[in-house]
């Protein structure tokens, strides 16, 4: 196992730091084109393994794919006619494995979709349910689990016509990304009425879906607590992937902790992606923050002479940033509360209960709700940190490094699920040193 970590810096810091594409706009554009009659290019594409993986399954499925440049050329569509069983490896990808499960339903042959232990433990019951009522046959060795083998519908993704619309009753409270699935091939089986059952966690990824499907010529439609996806064909298209928040959360927070100003380029501050909204976290924090414009993207500053403050706030519809949060929190100068996400304990790891274990060991004082953490910052202690195999918590962690000299996070190879380059874009843009 290999640790890292960043050593204290001695100075405000200043500088610049790229992030990769959205992986949440990227997996979703690479489903709509492996869908669409022709040749799409996806420009901007994020180069984590879960991108890799899924890209790697739509080949599988037939779909043609090639690189130029920072451009993935993906010519669809998949070959829905095929009888040939596959076997699908997610690896560790949550979303990869989701979206692949609903696009078995439009294949003739059967398809197995599984991935690495840490996957398996995640619970898709709701998805698999979703599934049977869309027709498809669903059966594992362990319910409501990974691996999953499905017996679709062969359904063309070509036709896009059908003289019957299904209507759907779906969990809110569960996961958003087993509604984003089901919207993108949806429109291949005659189109789908959706209905929201309870509150939606992560409801502005639907959003995201959506607009990215209207990219590649489908509609949907949000009425109240039904969505609506009528039947059609996608189209391809050349689609632009945007810059992504939650790798530039990292530079920001980097900043936030010691003070000093980063600058995110090709940032757009009106997005889909719901971390966005992590903006106005840092400026209650006590950051400054400056929206720059075209391709300049996003500017976070902080005087280190003023203090870093707590914060009270709902992180439900950024719950990926609750890491994040959680670092800047352990140096903040009052407490911290972080509400609106008990349903994180599912992810990757259990990001609420991980993450104050990991947080105790560096002297924090932490207390786990049932709907989020209490974060009292005291002073840091030195520690080798364990990530859990959750790559969000790698790069949050790591952090600590930056206020207190000796804190490292072992297994530092994880953060390669969303952003491979992390370790050596945040030393490159901050001028940080790396310790191992």
């Amino acid at each position: 196992m290999t640790s890292r970590g960043f050593a204290r810096p001695r100075a405000a810091l200043s500088g610049q730091v790229s992030v990769p594409g959205s992986k949440s706009v990227s997996n979703r554009a690479i489903v709509c084109a492996a869908l669409a009659l022709g040749e799409s290019s996806l420009r901007g594409v994020a180069g984590g393994d879960d991108t890799e993986r899924l890209l790697a399954a739509v080949q599988l499925l037939g779909a043609e794919v090639s690189r130029r440049d920072d451009t993935i050329v993906l010519r669809g569509p998949i070959d829905t006619s095929s009888t040939t069983e596959l076997v699908l490896d997610a690896g560790l990808a949550g979303t990869t494995s989701r979206f692949l499960t609903a696009v078995a339903v439009l294949r003739s042959g059967r398809t197995t979709v599984t991935g690495e232990p840490g996957l398996l433990a995640r619970p898709m019951g709701e998805l698999h349910r979703l599934v049977r009522e869309l027709g498809a046959d669903v059966h594992g060795e362990r319910e409501g689990y990974l691996p999953v083998t499905i017996e679709g519908l062969g359904v063309s993704p070509a036709s896009g016509r059908s003289d019957l619309t299904r209507t759907l009753t779906a969990r809110g409270d569960v996961s958003s990304q087993f509604i984003s699935a089901i919207m993108m091939i949806a429109p291949m089986i005659g189109g789908v009425n959706i209905r929201l059952e309870g509150n939606v966690v992560s409801s502005d990824y639907l959003r995201m879906t959506a607009r990215v499907m209207d990219s590649f010529g489908v509609r949907v439609e949000f009425k109240k607590e039904i969505i609506e996806v009528t039947a059609a064909n996608y189209r391809p298209t050349d689609f632009v992937v945007d810059a992504d928040w939650s790798s530039a959360s990292y530079a920001f927070a980097a900043v936030a902790i010691v003070g000093g100003s980063v600058r995110v380029p090709h940032l757009r501050a009106e997005t889909t992606q719901p971390e966005s909204q992590f903006l106005s976290v840092l400026e209650s924090l006590g950051c400054t923050v400056r929206d720059l414009g075209d391709d300049k993207g996003v500017q976070v500053s902080r005087d280190p002479h003023h203090a870093l403050t707590g914060v009270d706030v709902d992180m439900s519809t950024m719950s990926d940033l609750v890491p994040t949060l959680a670092a800047i929190a352990a140096c903040a100068s009052t407490e911290t509360v972080i509400r609106g996400v008990g349903f994180i304990r599912s992810k990757e790891s259990d990001r609420l209960g991980d993450l104050a274990a990991e947080l105790e060991k560096c002297g924090i004082e932490t207390v786990v709700m049932s709907d989020g953490i209490r974060i009292r910052p005291m002073p840091l202690r030195p520690a080798v940190l364990l990530p859990h195999h959750d790559h969000r918590l790698a790069m949050s962690l790591s952090l600590l490094g930056l206020r207190e000299a000796g804190i490292k996070v072992e297994d530092a190879h994880v953060v390669s699920k969303s952003w491979p380059d992390f370790w050596e874009s945040m030393s490159t843009g901050l001028q940080l040193s790396i310790v191992g």
